[in-house]
């Protein structure tokens, strides 16, 4: 099993919470009201710009040339890929990347970002990946969970591009590899007793991951 279903059935109620939400099952059946996707899409481009930075503190705190492209990678994801998808969706609202830059950032922004940052700075290169987890792989999940008959499948669904980009091919191999790396750094940093830890870490990532979505909803005034 790898370190990160571990991690996933350590946490169980936490993960459900955030990969079956409320939220997430309005962007799988098309329900989701899109004033709770716009909040969510900004909020998420002002989240994306902390987590890339999250992975350039992943590259300062590498200890091998792996590790370095592995940030290098989660990096480039993000400012290459993650945020022109933000822009393009962005842009239908007549938003451009200067107006969403000037967003106030929301608590629920704030606190799973920061939770984040602050893991990277206290502990270890796992401790980061650990907190970055839910995101870059909870993402290529919920991906493919809604759309289990591949993306061409979801022709003229309203959030059609979004679940496109997190089931294709391109992320889900930056999730399987994001997952690989995610057990060598466990081979190298996990000892004893340490696990639990971690555990415990993945779970409250999970669970700011969950209120990321609730805060779509809350600014729509959609239900739960």
């Amino acid at each position: 099993m790898s370190l990160f279903e571990r991690l996933k059935a350590a946490a169980p109620a936490e993960w459900r919470s955030y990969v079956d939400h409320a939220f997430v099952r309005g962007m799988g059946d098309g329900t989701l009201p899109e004033a709770a996707f716009r909040t969510y899409l900004v909020q998420d481009y002002l989240f994306l710009i902390q987590f890339a930075r999250a992975n350039a503190l992943a590259a300062y705190k590498s200890r091998t040339l792996a590790d370095l492209r592995a940030a290098k990678d989660g990096l480039s994801a993000i400012v290459d890929v993650e945020l022109d998808l933000h822009v393009r969706l962005c842009e239908r609202w007549g938003l451009s990347p200067a107006d969403i830059e000037a967003a106030p950032e929301h608590q629920a922004t704030v606190a799973y970002t920061r939770f984040v940052l602050d893991c990277g700075m206290s502990g270890d290169l796992l401790d980061l990946h650990v907190a970055l987890a839910p995101c870059v792989l909870g993402y290529a999940e919920i991906g493919r969970a809604l759309a289990p008959d591949g993306v061409d499948a979801l022709d003229g669904h309203p959030y059609r591009e979004w679940i496109g980009e997190y089931a294709g091919d391109a992320y889900q191999a930056v999730a399987a590899n994001a997952s690989r790396h995610l057990d060598d750094l466990g081979a190298r940093y996990l000892g004893p007793g340490r696990f639990d830890e971690l555990a415990a870490l993945f779970g409250k990532a999970s669970r700011l991951e969950a209120d990321f979505w609730q805060m779509g909803l809350d600014a729509a005034g959609a239900r739960r």
